[in-house]
């Protein structure tokens, strides 16, 4: 397979795998998945309003407990426990610090996803960057081939080394982009099982 056809079958798969992102008005973002800058209280949340709830910084166990229940390294099971026990010990206030519990989750998941769009957007930019020179450096080669009296020398090997390189590092980015494009998503289900464990011990 020569280099240009090889770089048509890598820019189709490319474009094919964009067109079911399509309608996609953000040229950056390349998922799947609907972009959804931040996740709203009411789209996870049916407890109090957190807005009234106070501060949840300025609670010293509640704001622990939401980092805790904010990390992807609490098993959800564990977080389960946690809530709990917070629950238990929590004071005729309850229902107030419980939803101080979400406010901060939602805040701190919410940065966290934040950090995660922009990575992806500049993932997005990068590839398109790839994807430009992959595409110039097959046109340079085709264009060396298809010279009359073209001879391989060490320029058009060491272009050729170049391209078969990029061409690698944009396929398996390509793959990768997939398992990307997941971890908003996930993030926003762990806030939705969060919420769900707090709600289920409001008094």
């Amino acid at each position: 397979m020569t280099p240009k056809l090889t770089l048509a079958v890598v820019w189709m798969a490319l474009l094919a795998s964009a067109s079911l992102a399509q309608p996609r008005p953000d040229p950056d973002w390349p998922c799947v998945q609907r972009k959804v800058p931040t996740i709203s209280a009411g789209a996870v949340w049916s407890g109090p309003d957190p807005a009234g709830a106070g501060e949840w910084g300025k609670d010293f166990e509640a704001a622990a407990l939401a980092q805790k229940l904010a990390s992807r390294r609490t098993s959800l099971e564990e977080a389960d426990q946690l809530v709990e026990a917070f629950a238990k010990h929590a004071t005729q206030d309850k229902a107030q610090r419980l939803t101080r519990v979400f406010a901060g989750v939602l805040e701190l998941i919410n940065t966290e996803r934040d950090r995660v769009l922009h990575g992806i957007e500049r993932y997005a930019r990068g590839q398109r960057r790839l994807a430009d020179r992959v595409r110039d450096e097959s046109d340079r080669i085709s264009a060396v081939k298809d010279s009359p009296g073209a001879e391989t020398t060490e320029d058009s090997r060491a272009l050729e080394s170049q391209f078969a390189w990029d061409r690698r590092i944009f396929e398996e980015r390509s793959q990768a982009l997939t398992y990307v494009c997941e971890t908003p998503v996930l993030l926003e289900q762990r806030l939705f099982e969060i919420a769900r464990r707090l709600q289920a011990r409001l008094p």
